[in-house]
């Protein structure tokens, strides 16, 4: 951010929230090709990965579509970086094998929450607390244990970061108790577990 903040480059601010867009997905693929078709260099800068539940494949074939050659410096998912900013891997040899990286601004119908329920996974849900009731039902309703360990990591790998660790039948209600709003990570997993057994010792980069 201080970088941004001292360079002297034209920004144009085209963040997104739920229900909080200041450009629209089409202005910002449009705004791409026209400043670069002005001979500009056009740095499209995203946070965390654009191509995890992001627009950066609708983007690249805007850009493709209109002769404007391109290339990409990859990102890290805050999937994977908010997590380990609290002390919780993904994945783990003593834990679930796989992981799954699910929407929470997705349409209900097109998941197959059985098959994720039974699934033994971690599951990772992106832009998912103003759906985090929903989604924990839909779990729960499909066979997940309310047992499951849940975190919900706010404001990941940032010095104002906030996390709360509870089970999948308390999870809403911790989060409401504690204000926990987005932007936020919701990780579905024993994995979890693994911060219980860190934290003490766990400093991360930031000031705890």
């Amino acid at each position: 951010m201080e970088l941004l903040e001292k360079s002297k480059a034209e920004k144009v601010n085209a963040g997104k929230r739920a229900g909080k867009h200041r450009m629209k997905q089409e202005e910002i693929n449009e705004l791409l090709v026209k400043l670069a078709k002005e001979g500009k260099s056009v740095l499209r800068l995203k946070a965390g990965d654009p191509f995890i539940f992001g627009r950066g494949g609708e983007e690249m074939e805007y850009l493709a579509k209109n002769g404007v050659k391109f290339f990409v410096v990859p990102g890290i998912s805050s999937a994977v970086a908010a997590p380990a900013c609290a002390g919780i891997p993904i994945t783990h040899r003593d834990y679930d094998p796989a992981v799954v990286f699910i929407t929470g601004k997705e349409a209900r119908e097109r998941l197959n929450w059985k098959a994720l329920a039974e699934l033994n996974a971690t599951i990772v849900i992106l832009m998912g607390m103003n759906t985090l009731e929903e989604n924990v039902k839909k779990l729960i309703e499909n066979g997940k244990d309310p047992e499951t360990p849940v975190a919900v990591v706010q404001w990941g790998c940032c010095r104002k970061q906030r996390v709360v660790c509870s089970t999948l039948k308390n999870i809403v209600n911790e989060v409401r108790e504690k204000g926990i709003t987005s932007p936020a990570v919701v990780v579905v997993g024993d994995v979890v577990r693994v911060r219980d057994k860190i934290v003490e010792f766990f400093e991360g980069f930031f000031d705890p």
